[in-house]
């Protein structure tokens, strides 16, 4: 069985220390900010960005392109390995789209070589778990085929449930209604959205202040995750720390998680969700 490398893009949101553990090189997105292309990171100067979007600076984002997929692919594939690449969800990025792309190019110059795309219908650290459940198939000896199949079958098990505390964030986004997100602001009204099957971001309910959204967010583990192993769960967060400490701890306590991540909603994922962000991820029945 010839080895093979895992590769991602930063839409994962995974810090440089835990890709580091698991091996996984990645290429990343950009945020343009203060006149800047700024690579995507949950590491480098992540607080200054959520610092210059809480002020009202603007930022945009940019898709990683089929050429910087190409050079993270080559540099695997110059070393005699196969790749498999878990991507952005192509129903929020043509991230996944440019993938492919150089996948079908690189083909051609190596044709002994296995390389296998798999667009993850995930985002944020949706995606990461998706990632780390592969790095741990791939450490219990599955081939790139089996675990490329364990992805397709496994991706819509990845629940991705979220709030905001903003709503401008969505609506510049085109998300929500100019006049759905004025009112929402003035009666502190939280979306409670997730990441449906065909990868997109949909707005699935409404409840009124911070504490409500939090807990509805619990309550959406309790009734999915049943039956699955939850052991490990991820959280992320536009900068609000202590909302995330304080659903980790409704994991453990509803869920009877053991291990509960917290990471940065990444530069490019929190400049259209915005700061105080909230998303939990893990598996489930269904979306």
């Amino acid at each position: 069985m010839s080895d093979y490398k895992i590769i991602t893009d930063s839409g994962c949101d995974l810090p440089g220390q835990m890709l580091a553990q698991l091996n996984v090189q990645t290429v990343p997105l950009i945020v343009n900010f203060r006149g800047n292309a700024l690579e995507d990171s949950v590491d480098e100067g992540i607080k200054d960005i959520y610092a210059g979007l809480r002020a009202g600076e603007a930022a945009t984002t940019s898709a990683v392109n089929p050429d910087r997929w190409g050079q993270l692919m080559e540099s695997v594939l110059s070393e005699g390995k196969d790749v498999l690449a878990i991507t952005f969800s192509s129903g929020l990025s043509t991230t996944s789209q440019s993938a492919f792309i150089a996948a079908d190019e690189l083909k051609e110059k190596y044709p002994d070589r296995k390389i296998i795309v798999a667009d993850s219908l995930a985002a944020s650290l949706g995606q990461g778990l998706l990632v780390w459940y592969a790095c741990k198939k791939k450490d219990e000896g599955l081939s790139i085929e089996e675990l490329a199949a364990w992805v397709e079958e496994n991706r819509l098990h990845l629940c991705h449930w979220f709030t905001v505390d903003d709503l401008m964030y969505l609506k510049r986004g085109g998300r929500v209604s100019a006049a759905t997100a004025l009112v929402g602001t003035m009666l502190k009204i939280k979306p409670v959205l997730h990441v449906d099957d065909e990868g997109h971001l949909i707005n699935v309910a409404k409840v009124r202040g911070r504490k409500a959204s939090i807990e509805a967010l619990a309550e959406k583990a309790v009734q999915l995750g049943q039956g699955y192993d939850n052991s490990t769960m991820f959280i992320c967060h536009g900068d609000c720390i202590e909302d995330a400490e304080h659903l980790a701890g409704l994991m453990k306590e509803k869920c009877g998680a053991k291990e509960v991540f917290i990471g940065y909603t990444g530069a490019v994922i929190g400049s259209h969700s915005g700061p105080g962000t909230l998303a939990l991820f893990f598996m489930g029945e269904h979306r």
